[in-house]
């Protein structure tokens, strides 16, 4: 602990200097590659992609959607895209090189060097793939080279499964801001999730382990889990 002169504890000294906007660069990974979101280009083939769905359980926790049409969800894509807060990537399945998923980075916050990870949406085809998890560890990967101190995750404290993900890619959960906002006609509780720099080493490095090819067996199926739950 740190004591002033006034007899007052105060943080550790820092020197930070603030980083550029997160690189639009295109993420290249094993399974997943992100590029930024081309709503004429990939639109109309994530739309197919969401609508695979059997039900539509994947909007639930979003601000938006389902979308009824193709020209519903075009009209919502051009609106988001070339954002620069939110910056929407699209999530490349490097099986097959179809698209398939969204997310994007917001809250940009270059003072203090803080970024948040959202508007995450796989495709059922992905989801539970080594592609959705190496998606998120690019962005990681981009946000932290480029000087970023802290890299956040909220969603809906009722989101079982997002506060699971967060918890297993390396998050730590920090609280839940009651009545913190409201979509859809509901309250929304958030829980917030974060990891710092500080984190960034032992984290990046479970994910290198975990992403190994080594790792999965002729089916793809991992032979040892992802541990880096805080």
């Amino acid at each position: 602990m740190i004591i002033n002169e006034h007899g007052q504890p105060v943080g550790v000294s820092v020197e930070v200097t603030a980083p550029e906007p997160p690189p639009a660069v295109p993420l290249v990974g094993t399974y997943a590659t992100l590029v930024l979101l081309d709503a004429a280009a990939h639109g109309e083939q994530l739309f197919e992609a969401f609508s695979g769905a059997a039900d539509e359980a994947d909007w639930t926790y979003l601000p938006y959607g389902p979308f009824e049409s193709v020209d519903d969800f075009m009209s919502w894509l051009f609106h988001v895209e070339g954002q620069t807060d939110p910056m929407f990537f699209t999530v490349v399945d490097n099986r097959d090189d179809t698209y398939a998923g969204l997310a994007s980075y917001l809250r940009i916050d270059r003072y203090a060097a803080s970024v948040e990870v959202g508007h995450i949406h796989f495709s059922r085809d992905i989801q539970g793939t080594p592609a959705t998890t190496e998606a998120m560890f690019l962005m990681m990967v981009n946000i932290f080279a480029a000087g970023y101190r802290r890299y956040e995750w909220k969603c809906d404290d009722l989101n079982v499964p997002s506060r699971a993900a967060a918890l297993r890619l390396g998050f730590s959960y920090e609280g839940t801001f009651r009545q913190a906002t409201h979509y859809k006609g509901r309250n929304r509780d958030t829980a917030w999730f974060g990891m710092t720099d500080q984190d960034w080493h032992q984290v990046r490095a479970e994910f290198e382990r975990w992403l190994d090819p080594s790792n999965f067996d002729a089916d793809g199926q991992q032979r040892s889990p992802l541990h880096n739950r805080r």
